[in-house]
């Protein structure tokens, strides 16, 4: 007998999860969340810091690989995804960004009726819990969103400097009103542990009796009854398994899988489906178009003091570290390695923020070969200034490569592909250099670490950002969400344009990628999403 359930989700990610605790509070309902990763208990996923150990480890990371990109000197990115419960939340970063107004505006502009900044922000606000130093905390939301001012290193202190030398702005909170200006990146973590929405969200859910989860279970497709979603076949412990929905199936895979999910399942370009040998079910252009990501570029410097490199490369120093989060669940293993940063416009003339910066106090080397599965501080003190520009106006595709679910997919970026994408870089080039040239930061760098920024002119800028940038993992807009089928893939209120008992939730149906980091994006989406999927029950 098949098994039947309310509300079927597919993947336990950041939207997965929220999803499952929103959907079940009420009791009423049967949930079914399917997870094609593991449970996500590693230890190195709890610790902050940990993120260094999952960035290659191929048990909680899918390792994705995108085609050769012709703009970025015919290189293939390394694309890390999550691979459990928590998603790409659980080996993120952990910085904190909700977006900026225009963002959300701009959404709502495009078709996307109802996510305004307004009601957005309405949401962030019910879902939060904003913690102080101190712990006072403001709000009643189960996503901690951490203040870690107190904790940051001391050698930042240069970069605020730097920024008040340059007459811009500093910003208390970037999720607060003003917004724009060097800041302390806030991050979601409590009690100094990582609080994915795996955390926050799915953990207290799988406490009811109406909540089931799944994992290693790998989707193969959606099953219909002419237009109309009913059922998941999934693969299981050798065994091939079919589950019914009674009221919905809402795919919430990922910018990644979900258009490839669509696509075995017949949803999605009809020629590209046909050539792997798929029936279509439904001609849609749009599922996997719209790819938008941010790229970003590090530029790495010795330093003239002690950075976290004196901290954590001895093995003394990694020793004292541990302990002390062992005792006080603080210090640097409690924090993200991006502590300050912020919102930037490029110049005076840019009308709005363009630029979004980190300063790291420490340098390190990773190699995406396999040699070296820790992102490794250096021996010597040593800080990072990057940027990436915050809205680029590029997109790509990504695509089923296989009629196969768990062959990778097939990713194309098609990066810097518009004028403005280019300008946008030397922008934030030419700030980054203005910063890195100020009195401020000139007395902290002793010297450059390869490619020296301060020695560049416009092309030479653009031509390093062509070989060494690489992706900041945002990637959205795969199932766009908009006002008809002519233009996306889903409905303002997130159901698949032409089929019943489907929705997408996750940054997939992005219209537009947000101006800085989209975990906190995403899970603000699955919040009002289940909103929305209960109003209509």
């Amino acid at each position: 007998m098949t098994a039947e359930y309310d509300f079927i989700i597919i993947g336990a990610g950041s939207a997965g999860c929220v999803l499952a605790e929103r959907l079940s509070a009420n009791g009423r309902h049967s949930v079914l969340i399917l997870e094609a990763g593991g449970r996500g208990r590693s230890p190195w996923i709890a610790l902050p810091l940990g993120y260094g150990k999952t960035f290659f480890d191929e048990r909680v990371n899918w390792k994705y690989e995108a085609e050769p990109d012709a703009a970025l000197a015919g290189r293939r990115a390394y694309w890390p995804r999550g691979k459990g419960v928590g998603g790409s939340g659980s080996i993120n970063a952990l910085v904190y960004a909700r977006g900026l107004p225009h963002d959300f505006d701009d959404w709502e502009a495009s078709g996307a009726t109802g996510w305004g900044w307004d009601t957005v922000r309405e949401t962030y606000e019910a879902m939060e819990t904003q913690v102080a130093p101190d712990g006072t905390r403001v709000g009643s939301g189960a996503m901690h969103v951490q203040d870690v001012s107190d904790q940051i290193h001391p050698v930042n202190r240069h970069f605020f400097d730097a920024a008040r030398e340059l007459g811009l702005p500093l910003c208390d909170d970037l999720n607060g009103t003003t917004s724009e200006g060097a800041t302390i990146y806030r991050i979601n973590t409590r009690g100094g542990r990582r609080n994915s929405s795996a955390r926050a969200f799915l953990k207290p859910a799988l406490r009811r009796a109406n909540v089931t989860l799944v994992t290693g279970a790998m989707v193969g497709q959606i099953g219909f009854d002419g237009r109309r979603a009913v059922s998941v076949e999934y693969h299981h412990r050798g065994t091939v398994k079919t589950v019914r929905a009674g009221r919905e199936i809402i795919l919430s895979a990922g910018s990644v899988a979900s258009p490839c999910l669509l696509q075995i399942s017949g949803i999605g370009p009809a020629e590209h489906l046909k050539s792997l040998g798929i029936t279509p079910i439904m001609d849609a252009p749009h599922v996997g178009g719209n790819l938008q990501d941010h790229l970003g570029i590090n530029y790495y410097f010795r330093a003239t003091e002690r950075t976290l490199n004196n901290e954590l490369a001895p093995f003394l120093g990694k020793l004292r570290a541990a302990l002390r989060y062992a005792l006080t669940r603080r210090g640097p293993l409690a924090l993200s390695v991006n502590q300050c940063g912020g919102y930037f416009r490029s110049s005076d003339g840019v009308n709005r923020v363009d630029q979004q910066l980190y300063f790291n106090p420490v340098t390190y080397t990773t190699a995406p070969n396999g040699s070296r599965s820790v992102i490794k501080p250096d021996p010597f003190p040593g800080f990072i200034l990057g940027f990436q520009p915050s809205r680029p106006t590029s997109s790509g595709r990504i695509d089923l490569r296989a009629n196969d679910s768990a062959a990778p997919p097939l990713i194309r970026p098609n990066s810097l592909a518009t004028k403005e994408d280019r300008a946008q870089v030397i922008a934030g080039g030419r700030l980054c250099q203005r910063l890195i040239t100020s009195t401020a930061l000139s007395g902290l760098a002793a010297s450059a670490m390869g490619e020296d920024l301060r020695e560049m002119d416009d092309a030479a800028i653009l031509e390093d950002f062509r070989h060494r940038s690489g992706t900041v993992f945002h990637p959205v807009g795969t199932c766009r969400m908009g006002a008809d089928a002519a233009s996306s893939v889903v409905d303002p209120g997130l159901r698949l344009h032409g089929i019943e008992g489907l929705r997408v939730v996750d940054a997939s149906v992005f219209p537009n990628l947000t101006s800085a980091n989209t975990n906190a994006p995403t899970m603000m989406l699955a919040h009002r999403a289940a909103d929305l999927i209960l109003a209509e029950i």
